[in-house]
């Protein structure tokens, strides 16, 4: 399996925004949900209207087993506001054309995301990407690993760090300074 990386550009971050947002409602609540929530695609997945209709997502996370309770933030909750709004609370929020109600799968999400990297350049891009560019951007906001660990249910700092591609920033910066007199 190929290593990801996160969207480190918040420029290219926005215009990805916007790319969903004309083009497809669901895919673009898929990609915002992803980028502030900083769920793991399977769970995305699984997540029912009802999940999202209140003012945190609550749910037991499939790796983990663990009940994750997520605050909606306002970009999130107006992203989700007008998609919601007509839909049954146990309807898929992201629903596949295939079958009556039926979530998208974990290989349409992956489609999804890489027509949009091939769209901007960008190489190295997978349904973890949404995770990780949601842990890069709230890491370098707050600058707290702790909080960040606990969000991913990460073990241990420094395995959260190189999971946001922090470490290899870190690398890359000090290779750029590298120089023989």
């Amino acid at each position: 399996m190929n290593t990801v990386q996160p969207i480190r550009d918040k420029e290219k971050l926005e215009l990805i925004k916007l790319y969903f947002k004309e083009r497809n409602e669901r895919d673009y609540v898929m990609f915002m949900v992803g980028i502030y929530t900083g769920l793991r695609i399977y769970d995305i997945l699984k997540l029912k209207i009802k999940d999202v209709s209140g003012t945190h997502i609550i749910m037991r996370e499939k790796k983990t087993k663990k009940e994750k309770r997520i605050i909606i933030i306002p970009e999130l909750k107006r992203a989700l506001r007008s998609y919601i709004r007509e839909r049954g609370p146990d309807e898929f929020l992201l629903k596949s054309q295939k079958g009556k109600n039926r979530p998208i799968g974990r290989s349409a999400a992956y489609r999804i995301l890489n027509k949009a990297a091939r769209e901007f350049n960008l190489s190295e891009i997978g349904t973890h990407t949404m995770r990780k560019t949601f842990g890069y951007h709230f890491y370098h906001q707050s600058k707290d690993v702790s909080v960040l660990m606990k969000l991913f249910n990460h073990s241990d700092q420094k395995v959260t760090l190189r999971y946001i591609g922090v470490e290899q920033d870190t690398l890359d910066n000090a290779m750029m300074k590298f120089k023989y007199n």
